[in-house]
């Protein structure tokens, strides 16, 4: 890691971010009319490249409304064949170089009728699905305790500035449970019934090892989702990934509405 802040440091100067901002599926063109730095995840030492539809593949830091902030223009993810440990080494890094508080985005299936594509969805907690754990391993206890409570991962003072800013906004910002699945398929019919007796209401297949990682180390969290399709056997569609990137298209003016206000009250 001490490559990958050298390089970071040698970029950036004495730019020291306090937020950090993930980007999902279909939203990765939230920073386009900004100014600041780049920096291509295939010249820092840890991270890979990101491969899906959608992902740019780069750290963009500038600085907006007196905060500093860097953003992960695309994540990487368990289908893609990463180690656990390698899709949340950029959280880790972010620690590292000073972030406190960390927004998640992602594009998530609906379980039911609840939601409905283009809608936002506050993730107030998650189950993982995903078979693995972040944390599994030697335990850095400088940063983080070896069993780290998990009552609060997603920070419910983050919420509710999310929900005070999407009604300034008159954004409708619904608040759920979301699942992760490893992917990369779908889940099926029996799948998505099963996923929702357990409590869940939208699913996924990313966030979940980032938000663990980040609530170990202390770093406040904030997860939106937007929901992009519905589930499978929810509706009688074939699903898509095209879909997932049309319906971020379609939303991103609202997405980034509610962002821009919410990094601008933080």
């Amino acid at each position: 890691m001490e490559n990958a802040l050298n390089l970071i440091k040698e970029k950036t100067g004495s730019f020291v971010p306090e937020i950090a901002l993930v980007l999902g599926s279909g939203l990765g063109n939230f920073t386009d009319n900004e100014s600041g730095i780049t920096i291509p995840y295939t010249s820092i030492e840890g991270f890979v490249p990101s491969n899906v539809e959608g992902h740019k593949g780069s750290l963009f830091f500038y600085e907006k409304f007196n905060k500093k902030i860097v953003v992960m223009q695309g994540r990487f993810h368990y289908y893609e064949g990463h180690s656990i440990q390698t899709i949340t080494y950029p959280i880790k890094l972010f620690k590292k170089i000073g972030v406190k508080t960390l927004i998640l985005t992602n594009a998530s299936g609906a379980l039911d009728n609840s939601f409905v594509p283009g809608d936002l969805v506050l993730i107030k907690d998650h189950i993982n699905f995903m078979g693995n754990n972040p944390l599994i391993g030697a335990n850095d206890n400088a940063t983080g305790e070896r069993f780290p409570d998990m009552s609060e991962v997603y920070s419910k003072d983050l919420r509710n500035l999310a929900k005070t800013c999407a009604d300034k906004s008159n954004i409708d910002l619904k608040e759920g449970v979301y699942a992760a699945t490893t992917g990369p398929s779908y889940e099926t019919p029996s799948e998505v019934k099963m996923l929702k007796l357990m409590g869940a209401d939208i699913v996924g297949m990313s966030t979940v090892p980032e938000a663990i990682v980040a609530n170990w180390a202390g770093i406040k969290v904030l997860g939106i989702s937007l929901v992009s399709n519905w589930a499978s056997g929810v509706k009688n569609t074939k699903l898509s990934h095209s879909e997932v990137i049309e319906a971020g298209n379609l939303a991103s003016n609202k997405v980034k509405t509610l962002l821009n206000s919410i990094l601008k009250e933080l």
